[in-house]
């Protein structure tokens, strides 16, 4: 029993870190001045559709996107 209670909030912290981790890359996508245009719609919506794997995308690829 104490090892199903200690899964479960295992489960939850990870839960709350990625809908932290999630929120924080879409306002780093929203207020990231490289992105212009179209960019930054389309990595908007990748977050928004892909949740923690687009962010985790974006976090690897688009952050570093500079203004050609």
């Amino acid at each position: 029993m104490a090892g199903a209670i200690m899964l479960g909030v295992f489960g939850l912290i990870i839960l709350l870190a990625a809908i932290v981790f999630w929120v924080l890359m879409l306002i780093d996508c929203l207020t990231n001045p490289r992105l212009v245009g179209t960019d930054k719609l389309v990595w908007v919506l990748v977050i928004i559709f892909l949740h923690v794997l687009g962010a985790a995308l974006y976090f690897a690829i688009g952050r570093q996107q500079r203004v050609v």
